[in-house]
C-alpha cells in the first residue's frame, strides 16, 4: 500500500508543477490578479501536501502504521477538495466553490495529526 501512496504523491506533485507553470505562463494574461493568486495558492499547497504523502508512505513502509495510511488518504482528499475547489474557483469565477476549500483544510490538518501519531509508532 504504501507504494501506492508514493505513487500518488508523485503523481500529486507532477501536477502541483504543471499547474504552477500554467498558471505563471498560460494564465498570467487571462486571469485577474487576485484570482491568479488563488490558483497559486492552490498549487502550492498540493505541492506541500504532494510531499507530505510521500512521507506518509515512508512512514507506512516502516512497519504496521494504520495513521500513516490514514493520513496519506486525508492528503489526498484535502488536495482534491482544497487545491480542487481553488483551481475551480479561479478558472470559473464561481465564488459558491470556496465553500468546499475549508473542508480540504481540515482533510490537511488531520492529515497532520494522523502523520503525527504515525511517527510514534501507532
Amino acid at each position: 500500500m504504501h507504494r501506492t501512496y508514493a505513487f500518488a504523491g508523485a503523481l500529486s506533485g507532477f501536477v502541483a508543477v504543471a499547474a504552477g507553470a500554467f498558471g505563471a505562463h498560460a494564465l498570467r494574461a487571462r486571469l485577474a490578479p487576485d484570482m491568479l493568486q488563488v490558483f497559486e495558492t492552490g498549487a502550492r499547497y498540493q505541492m506541500y501536501h504532494a510531499l507530505a504523502l510521500v512521507a506518509a508512505a515512508l512512514v507506512a513502509g516502516n512497519g504496521d502504521r494504520p495513521a500513516a495510511a490514514w493520513a496519506a488518504r486525508l492528503f489526498i482528499l484535502g488536495t482534491v477538495l482544497f487545491s480542487g475547489s481553488l483551481y475551480a474557483l479561479a478558472l470559473t469565477g464561481v465564488s459558491r466553490l470556496g465553500i468546499i476549500t475549508p473542508f480540504g483544510g481540515v482533510a490537511f490538518l488531520a492529515g497532520w495529526l494522523c502523520l503525527a501519531a504515525a511517527a510514534l509508532g501507532r
